[in-house]
């Protein structure tokens, strides 16, 4: 288990300062977090670094999973994907199932703290199920900028109960919400077994055991099997740049418990690439969970790919950059909070599979290029996007809310 003193040598000491300072102010408080699953995604993530810590500076805090059945997760990744722009049909059996499990879940779910944060839409309609006894806060990890009306409609009847919204974006913020909005960024755990150095031996086993050879250089896109992430157009980049040098793709991904699409779209990108398979150029992975393994390949990539439709944050563009790997990446959602043109990495359109290509091809070809891109990226990110960082935030909101 980390303590806060482990990211001494890390991070300032200022910043370790700091945080006891606002930590003694709100040392008596009792914290709950609810999402929906305990791992897949960077919620959960998230969580399992901040949850211990805010323990550790003596803050009391705990976390809670909805429990959901498939019929609920199928509905509540059809809101996902309408908040993120998508046309749905919002029919009244599909309200009622979402209520439905959140009032069944505050049945034997007792929320006696001082503050509740509800993570994403999953039990965002908890609140209508609770005398109101204390702050609550809604923290929306996804991109909001286009949200689909009637579902955005629907949900606003629960938001408008919440003392504060918290998105990753300024582009996320809504005008049609009386209730304040904050913007707080997402972040990783450098001393994660998912970011932690490794030892030249550890990578070589690990390379081994997934049978991944470094005889040509490696391009990896790490996310969910997602169409949000768009691998189908990986595949299709990767061929152009095939044209070009002899390189090898590997795109790892999982499939979280609240996500019944996971399989479905890994089905059809293995299709998609059967050819590339067969010839060795294309590596499919599914990973189970193992964080050393996904460490591993952003550190031996030659460049890491993130071609999201939407986006809204992307930690795997984090954990790239800290490694000191250069990311090509879309410029959507919060990406681009993450990556200056040009400097620590390129953004093109997620649409623009040749400028895509070309800017990997760069990289692969301009080696000192890519150097000078992955040292300002771990900069950036030691700067703006470490665990640290997000337990200042939340210290802040309590402080505020208290």
């Amino acid at each position: 288990m980390k303590r806060l003193e482990d990211y001494r040598g890390i991070v300032d000491e200022k910043i370790l300062e700091e945080i006891h300072k606002k930590a003694e102010i709100v040392r008596d408080r009792h914290i709950v977090h609810i999402n929906s699953t305990y791992q897949g995604g960077g919620v959960a993530e998230m969580l399992s670094s901040l949850v211990p810590l805010m323990n550790n500076i003596g803050i009391a805090t705990g976390w809670r999973i909805l429990y959901g059945n498939p019929e609920f997760f199928k509905i509540t990744k059809s809101f996902h994907n309408a908040l993120q722009g998508e046309e749905t049909i919002l029919r009244e059996d599909m309200k009622k199932k979402y209520l439905e499990v959140n009032e069944n879940f505050s049945t034997f779910t007792h929320l006696n703290h001082d503050l509740v944060i509800i993570h994403d839409p999953q039990p965002l309609p908890l609140i209508s199920f609770y005398e109101k006894k204390q702050p609550w806060i809604w923290r929306c990890h996804v991109d909001l900028s286009n949200p689909n009306k009637d579902l955005w409609n629907f949900l606003k009847e629960f938001i408008h109960r919440y003392d504060l919204v918290i998105v990753s974006s300024e582009k996320y913020k809504k005008k049609d919400l009386p209730v304040e909005q904050r913007i707080v960024y997402p972040a990783i755990n450098p001393l994660s077994p998912k970011n932690i150095e490794l030892s030249d031996e550890t990578i070589q086993r690990v390379l081994k055991e997934f049978n991944i050879p470094l005889d040509k250089p490696l391009i990896t896109q790490i996310s969910r099997f997602d169409k949000w992430k768009d691998p189908e157009g990986v595949i299709d980049v990767f061929r152009i740049i095939k044209k070009s040098v002899d390189a090898r793709l590997v795109l790892l991904g999982g499939t979280a418990t609240d996500d019944p699409e996971g399989w479905a779209i890994y089905e059809k990108v293995k299709k998609k690439a059967e050819d590339l398979i067969r010839a060795g150029d294309v590596i499919l992975i599914i990973n189970d969970g193992n964080d050393i393994l996904v460490n591993t390949l952003q550190r031996v990539s030659r460049v890491v790919i993130q071609k999201s439709i939407r986006e809204g944050f992307g930690l795997t563009v984090t954990e790239a950059l800290w490694k000191g790997t250069p990311v090509v990446a879309s410029n959507i959602g919060g990406i681009p909070l993450q990556i200056e043109n040009g400097v620590n990495g390129f953004l093109l359109d997620p649409h623009d599979k040749e400028g895509f290509a070309d800017r990997i091809l760069q990289l692969l070809q301009d080696q000192e290029l890519a150097r000078r891109m992955g040292e300002k990226g771990r900069e950036i990110v030691k700067e703006r996007f470490l665990i640290t960082r997000l337990i200042k935030d939340y210290l802040d909101i309590i402080i505020s809310l208290s």
